[in-house]
C-alpha cells in the first residue's frame, strides 16, 4: 500500500490510516454535533460502539477500496443517527420504538424487588450504586432510576421534585 518492505508498510498503514479515519470522524462530529457521541439512547450507545469498530477496521485496511468503504460506512452511521434523532423528535411512535423507558428500582427508601427482577438488576449492584452516590441511609434515597441508557441515577436529599421523575415507570 505504501512501501515494498512489509514491516515498514504495516507501520505506515497503521499510523496513516488510523490518523485519516480519526480525522474523518472528528470532522463528522464537528459537522453533526457532539450529540453524535452522547449516550442518551441505546441507539446512541450502539453508534459509539460501531464507530470504534469501524475505526479499528480502518486502521487495518489493506486496500484503498476497503478503507474507502469504511469511511462511507462511518458517514452512513452519522446519517442514520441524525435521521433517527429527527424521527424521535417528530413521532412519539418512533420514539417509543427506539427508546427504553426509565424504571424506578427504589423509591422513598424502599427497594422495588419486582423492578429489580424485571430489569435483571442484582440487589448487590443496586447497593453498589447507592454507595457510589454516597447514599448513607435508605431513608435519604428519594429514588433510584435505571435510565434508558442503562445508567443508574440515585436521587437523594430532602425532597424530590416530581418533574424530575415524570417519565419514569414503576414496575
Amino acid at each position: 500500500m505504501f512501501f515494498a518492505e512489509t514491516w515498514l508498510d504495516i507501520a505506515a498503514r497503521g499510523v496513516v490510516l488510523t490518523t485519516l479515519a480519526l480525522v474523518w470522524i472528528v470532522l463528522l462530529i464537528r459537522i453533526v454535533g457532539l450529540r453524535s457521541l452522547s449516550k442518551m439512547t441505546n441507539f446512541d450507545f450502539v453508534m459509539t460502539v460501531a464507530l470504534g469498530s469501524l475505526l479499528a477496521g480502518a486502521s487495518q485496511a489493506s486496500e484503498w477500496t476497503g478503507f474507502a468503504q469504511i469511511m462511507v460506512a462511518i458517514v452512513a452511521l452519522f446519517l442514520l443517527q441524525v435521521t433517527a434523532a429527527l424521527l424521535r423528535r417528530k413521532s412519539e411512535a418512533a420514539q417509543s420504538a427506539m427508546e427504553n423507558k426509565p424504571v424506578f428500582l427504589m423509591r422513598d427508601g424502599v427497594i422495588d424487588e419486582k423492578a429489580l427482577a424485571r430489569t435483571r438488576v442484582a440487589h448487590s449492584d443496586l447497593i453498589a450504586k447507592l454507595r457510589e452516590a454516597n447514599a448513607l441511609h435508605f431513608d435519604e434515597v428519594r429514588a433510584v432510576v435505571l435510565e434508558a441508557t442503562g445508567d443508574v441515577s440515585v436521587l437523594h436529599g430532602e425532597r424530590l421534585d416530581p418533574r424530575v421523575v415524570e417519565d419514569v415507570e414503576s414496575a
